[in-house]
Order: C-alpha cells, then sequence, then structure tokens
C-alpha cells in the first residue's frame, strides 16, 4: 500500500544506436579498404608474371580484368547494402523511440489508475462496509505484498537484498514511521472524504519543506512558497466549508501528514547507511518494499492487540463473507500495483513528469470521490477543493523550475 519507488529495467537510448550505426560503417570501410590492398597486390603479381612469362600475358591481362570487374561489382553491392543497413537501422531507431513513447504513456495511465483505485477501494472497504479494522487492512495488505513480492524474488523476476540483521536494526526506526504513516491514513480516511484528503495532505508538502530548510539547509524558490501558502489556505477554506467535517478524521490527518513527512526526511539519512551495511552496497527499491512489509508485520500484530481489534475481528461478520475478502485481496493488489506501476513510469518520463502527474491524478480522484460516495458538499467547500488541487499543480510546476 505505502511502497515508495525507483525505475525498472533500461531504455535504448540513442547514443548506443548512434554507435552501433558507426561501428558497422567501420567495418565496411574495414572491409573495403582490405579488398583495395588485396586488388593492388594481384596486380603487381600479375605483372611480375607477365614479365617472366609473355606467353601467358593476355590470359592473366583478361583474368586480372575480370577480377576487377567482380571486385567493382562487389563495392557496388556493398555500398548498397551499406544503405540499407543504415535504412534497417534508422528504421530501427524510430521503432525505440515510439516504443519508449508508448511504454511512457502506458506506464502514465497504469499509475494514475492504480493509484485512484487504491485510495477508493480503501474508502470503499471503510465506510460502505463500516469496517472499523484499520490496523487489521494495513496488515494484511502488506502480508499480499510481502508473498508477492517474495515470489516474484525466488523466481528471479526480480532482484532483492538479503534481510540481515544489521540491516533490519538499521531500517526499524524508519519503519515504525511507516507503519504509523499507514495506519494514520486509514484512520483519517474513514472518518473524511476523499477529496478533502487529497487536500489535506498538501499540509505534507509544507512540513516537507520547512524540514528540508533546518535539516539539510535547502532554500526554495519565491514559487514553491507561494504554491505551499495556497495550500494551508485551501486546506483552512476547505476544512471550515466541510459539511462532513469530523475533528477526529482531521486529528487523524494531521498526524498522517506529520509522519509522512518525517518518513521522507528520515528515509534521506538511513538510506546511505543501509546502503553501506547491505551485502552488495545497493539497495533498490524492491528490497525496501521488502523490508517494509515484511518489518511491519510484527509490528501491525502488536497494535492488533494494543487497540484491541482482535476482540472487533472476533465478532464482526465481515470476515465470514468471501467477497469481503475478495475486496481486501483486491486493495493488497492495488497497493503493490502502485508500486510496481510507479517505478515503471519513474523510470519512462522521469521525477519532474512523475511529479507534475501526480498532482495531475488528485483532480479526478476528488470528483470521482465525491460523485461515488454521495459526499455533500457547496460552492465554497467545492472551490476550495478546487483551489488546493490548483496549487498542488503549480507547487509540481514551481519544483519543475527549481530543479532546472
Amino acid at each position: 500500500m505505502g511502497s515508495r519507488t525507483m525505475p525498472l529495467g533500461r531504455t535504448l537510448d540513442l547514443p548506443d544506436s548512434i554507435g552501433e550505426r558507426d561501428n558497422v560503417n567501420k567495418n565496411y570501410e574495414v572491409s573495403a579498404h582490405d579488398e583495395k590492398v588485396s586488388l593492388i597486390d594481384h596486380e603487381q603479381t600479375g605483372a611480375l608474371g607477365q614479365i617472366l612469362s609473355p606467353a601467358s600475358g593476355t590470359r592473366k591481362a583478361t583474368n586480372r580484368s575480370l577480377s576487377g570487374m567482380k571486385s567493382f561489382c562487389s563495392d557496388d553491392v556493398d555500398l548498397e547494402d551499406g544503405k540499407l543497413v543504415k535504412d534497417r537501422e534508422r528504421t530501427a531507431h524510430l521503432h525505440v523511440l515510439g516504443k519508449v513513447h508508448n511504454q511512457a504513456l502506458l506506464s502514465g495511465i497504469a499509475y494514475c489508475i492504480s493509484s485512484c483505485s487504491m485510495i477508493l477501494v480503501n474508502k470503499f472497504v471503510l465506510s460502505s462496509y463500516d469496517f472499523s479494522g484499520g490496523i487489521f487492512l494495513m496488515v494484511y495488505q502488506n502480508l499480499v505484498s510481502v508473498i508477492i513480492v517474495s515470489f516474484l524474488s525466488f523466481s528471479g523476476i526480480i532482484l532483492t537484498e538479503p534481510l540481515t540483521w544489521r540491516l533490519i536494526k538499521v531500517w526499524l526506526p524508519v519503519n515504525v514511521i511507516f507503519v504509523g504513516m499507514l495506519i494514520t491514513s486509514i484512520f483519517s480516511l474513514k472518518y473524511i472524504n476523499v477529496a478533502m484528503v487529497t487536500i489535506l495532505k498538501n499540509v505534507t508538502n509544507v512540513i516537507t519543506a520547512v524540514g528540508e530548510m533546518y535539516l539539510f539547509n535547502k532554500h526554495h524558490d519565491n514559487k514553491v512558497w507561494v504554491a505551499l501558502f495556497f495550500m494551508i489556505i485551501s486546506a483552512i477554506s476547505g476544512g471550515i466549508t466541510d459539511l462532513t467535517f469530523h475533528a477526529v478524521g482531521y486529528s487523524w490527518q494531521f498526524l498522517n501528514c506529520l509522519l509522512t513527512a518525517s518518513y521522507s526526511l528520515t528515509l534521506r539519512r538511513i538510506m546511505d547507511t543501509a546502503k553501506q551495511v547491505s551485502k552488495s552496497g545497493n539497495l533498490n527499491e524492491f528490497s525496501m518494499v521488502l523490508l517494509n512489509n515484511v518489518l511491519s508485520l510484527p509490528l501491525g500484530l502488536m497494535l492488533l492487540v494494543a487497540f484491541n481489534e482482535v476482540d472487533y475481528l472476533s465478532k464482526t461478520p465481515l470476515l465470514r463473507m468471501p467477497v469481503f475478502w475478495l475486496v481486501l485481496t483486491a486493495s493488497g493488489l492495488l497497493g503493490l500495483a502502485i508500486s510496481f506501476t510507479s517505478m515503471w513510469f519513474l523510470h519512462q518520463t522521469g521525477a519532474t513528469t512523475y511529479s507534475l502527474v501526480g498532482s495531475l491524478n488528485k483532480i479526478p480522484l476528488s470528483i470521482a470521490g465525491i460523485l461515488l460516495f454521495n459526499v455533500p458538499t457547496t460552492p465554497e467547500n467545492f472551490s476550495s477543493i478546487l483551489f488546493g488541487l490548483l496549487a498542488g499543480v503549480f507547487f509540481a510546476k514551481a519544483k519543475m523550475m527549481e530543479r532546472t
């Protein structure tokens, strides 16, 4: 559900294609040069033979002419073949570029669908089924992720880092924040509608920006601060005009923003240390997905007991409904799908496009949340939501300009 991302695979870039075409040209030039040297040696040998044996001069001269004619014809064929090779490589290169563009579009669509579906399915489980086992939902979704990622790793489809005790000890503080981030997100989503959750999540960007400034001495552009100010205004105005306002839900969401920002900032500090204690000296996002989800299981089981969800789970009739388990499993698969599609999309495009599409993706998500769950709203509340969504897009563009 809450896995973070990195690129998958590798693409064919233009310099490699140019290099291959240059190698073909060089091979053709070397072949032509060797043929010319061979022709000169043959002619010199023929001239010497003509001096030594005048009787055979006419026959050898004819052979030389035929040999020269064959060589000339061979050069023409090689030249033609060279043009065909270039044409084929040009066509192949255009095909690769078209394939990359198609993959970027396809990965972007897959990422948007999976991320929107994940939030809507979670809201459906928590609200439509009135399910109060938020911690159990988190544990089950992470268990689904562990099973699938482990299977892919054992099959050799993906590479994951072995989970050693040294790596676990280094990563445990990040995982505690990670679990808290997931649980508070589920708790807030139970009480707040999807559109307002989307707007309130913008507060995370504000906390992260302030944390970067104080922890990493990072200075942000004025446009970034203007966008962050707009986000704060939209969150406040949205909360004031929210007809479904719930103080408990808003408290959980504010705590979620703090934990999400803390996770982002802490991850930067822990990452280098985690790489040093890993066996390969590297820690890809597949390994982080597995590490986060594996460590979250025992911690989640302890929280199940602490929040007394075990008693609720033993009494609720929902866990005896096969359809409900199907929906739970679908939410777990969508959570993992977000991890894979975001990695795929990030690799095919880049951080700037990924960030901008993520901001734009909140617009259809918010509208779908209002329509699917019949959320009562007012023009003022809807205007605040729209203002917050546009502020998110403006923030993404300002960050893009700041990077460049």
